[in-house]
């Protein structure tokens, strides 16, 4: 996976945190994971076709996407509804309308599908990309709060 299809995510991730929570986001340790792996509770998947395929993996605890559903309404969730799950893709578009527009600036195109939603316990999602291992940037924001973004990306094969 090159560092070029990486970097954008990082920085639209850290960046739009930054923004819509108005709180600090650390980055932490980025590490390597097969692409067959469970999910944490809340997953916004956003699947990439054409130069490059893949797909973008927003993971988190359901505590964290209540935190985050709370923030950016400013009212306090305690049960993950229709509009707390909402909020979650919005964050996921909003992070990847980011990224992908960086990555077009750079010669890159393709396509992306609307964000899917993924709740629930013991779930695991698994991509058949081949080879390909997912590089995971967790996004600490606070205690116990993290977002892990989970990047899957392979140059198209012809």
């Amino acid at each position: 996976m090159r560092v070029e299809y990486i970097n954008p995510f990082v920085e639209s991730a850290f960046n739009v945190l930054k923004e819509v929570l108005n709180s600090e986001v650390k980055r932490g340790e980025i590490y390597l994971k097969p692409t067959s792996m469970s999910i944490m509770g809340v997953a916004a998947l956003v699947g990439l076709a054409g130069d490059v395929e893949g797909r973008v993996l927003f993971d988190m605890t359901k505590e964290t996407a209540l935190f985050v559903a709370s923030k950016m309404n400013g009212e306090n969730f305690t049960v993950l509804d229709e509009l707390g799950k909402a909020t979650i893709q919005e964050l996921a578009n909003m992070i990847t309308a980011q990224a992908v527009t960086k990555l077009h600036d750079l010669g890159f195109k393709f396509d992306l599908t609307p964000p899917a939603l993924f709740t629930g316990d013991n779930m695991e999602v698994s991509t058949n990309l081949g080879e390909v291992e997912a590089l995971i940037v967790p996004m600490e924001l606070g205690p116990n709060i993290k977002i892990e973004v989970n990047v899957a990306i392979r140059e198209r094969i012809k």
